[in-house]
């Protein structure tokens, strides 16, 4: 028996737009409905504590919430559903007690697992010892990176210290633990050294699950223009590309290409919200949506010249895979995350070498640029990663930790 941790989607009820790590927990719960396996759904209730999902009533969330980020329809609608979907949920949530997870969770024969996808409340260290006691569950977590401790620059006031707390609840506590990059698992692994354990980690790089683009929907500009998903944040390195965009509509007026900006505006990025709002240069020439659903980000890569990933840090790239997968060149930053990820297909920058950025962006834009060709040529030969792969890999992964003896 599998509980998954759903905090997080829950948490997430009426976005429009998901993040990599929302991705990911919706992947995992529409694997484990799929494919029937025995499983049951959990989430922290505003009591604090863990307890039980009605099956019925997590299988309908996760294909509203699945359904709205894919869009198609009515996006009010789609959200005004998924919060009403939510809002129950948390309501039984609060007459669940953790005994009723338990008592799930000891149900068959072989060891249960409890399975966070997520870095919702893994600081909750007496909380998952708890569970882990009482229901003699093997934890397994999936941990996407430790970009707050490795770069705390970049991340809100006292996350450094919170992000730290949760990689030592699962360096003393998981029996075993997943990681969508070797990046990743060679920055974790300090951490389990540490804590004197040897659980095993798994690398299981992500998929990817997009939407078929209509065939007849027209290019949404008459121009070359360049897209950036990503949400606003220091680490993404915006102001980078801001000024390089003042500086071509300074110089080409209307035959500068466009710039479109694709995803929420985050903390401490006054400089970028200055620039977006108060920049006269950028009035045309930068395009932002601060929520798209897949089935309108789909088309809208599809045409651009180029993904653009200038950021200072990653954990794995989740944009870099979907531009590719839709055939989309992308220029990115030149760190060792978006390399594994991209392999030999990207062109590769140094994220603070504005005039290389400059120069990339104007022979991509070019008609019949050659550069372009040559990186169109590499992605022809480019093997994505899929679902379907990093779940063979996950589920022979579970069998064989709730196989072994527990991890010490």
């Amino acid at each position: 028996m599998i509980a998954l941790d759903l905090s997080r989607l829950l948490s997430r009820a009426g976005r429009g737009t998901p993040t990599g790590i929302d991705r990911v927990e919706l992947a995992y719960a529409e694997h484990l409905i799929a494919t029937g396996a025995p499983a049951c759904f959990t989430a922290l209730s505003a009591s604090g504590g863990l307890g039980l999902l009605q099956r019925q009533a997590a299988e309908q969330f996760v294909a509203a919430i699945g359904a709205a980020w894919r869009g198609g329809l009515d996006p009010v609608q789609q959200n005004r559903e998924v919060r009403r979907i939510a809002r129950q949920a948390r309501v039984a949530l609060l007459a669940s007690r953790q005994r009723a997870l338990v008592a799930q969770l000891r149900t068959g024969g072989a060891p249960p697992v409890y399975l966070l996808v997520s870095h919702q409340h893994l600081e909750k260290r007496r909380l998952i010892a708890r569970l882990k006691e009482r229901s003699r569950a093997r934890f397994i977590c999936l941990i996407h990176d430790l970009i707050p401790i490795e770069f705390p620059e970049y991340a809100k006031p006292g996350q450094a210290a919170h992000h730290l707390s949760r990689i030592e609840t699962a360096a003393q506590f998981a029996d075993a633990l997943i990681v969508n990059s070797a990046v990743t698992r060679d920055a974790l692994q300090p951490h389990l050294d540490g804590a004197g354990r040897v659980p095993p980690v798994l690398v299981a790089p992500f998929g990817v699950d997009l939407p078929a683009a209509p065939i007849d929907r027209p290019p949404p500009f008459d121009r070359p223009y360049f897209v950036y998903v990503s949400t606003i944040e220091a680490r993404k390195n915006h102001l980078l590309l801001l000024n390089l965009w003042r500086r071509l509509a300074t110089e080409l007026g209307d035959r500068a290409p466009l710039l479109v900006l694709v995803g929420q505006r985050g903390w401490e990025t006054e400089n970028v919200v200055d620039m977006l709002d108060r920049c006269p240069s950028l009035k045309g020439a930068v395009v932002e949506h601060n929520a798209m659903a897949d089935a309108d980000m789909v088309p809208l890569l599809k045409g651009a010249k180029a993904l653009l990933l200038p950021s200072f840090a990653e954990g794995f790239g989740f944009p870099l895979i979907e531009a590719l997968e839709l055939g989309v060149p992308a220029l990115c930053s030149d760190i060792a995350a978006l390399r594994e990820t991209g392999g030999a297909v990207p062109d590769f920058l140094d994220p603070l070498d504005g005039p290389g950025w400059q120069l990339a962006i104007l022979e991509y834009a070019a008609p019949g640029s050659p550069r372009r060709a040559a990186q169109l040529a590499r992605l022809s030969r480019w093997e994505p990663p899929s679902w379907e792969h990093h779940f063979a890999i996950v589920d022979r992964f579970i069998a064989d930790v709730t196989a072994a003896p527990a991890c010490a």
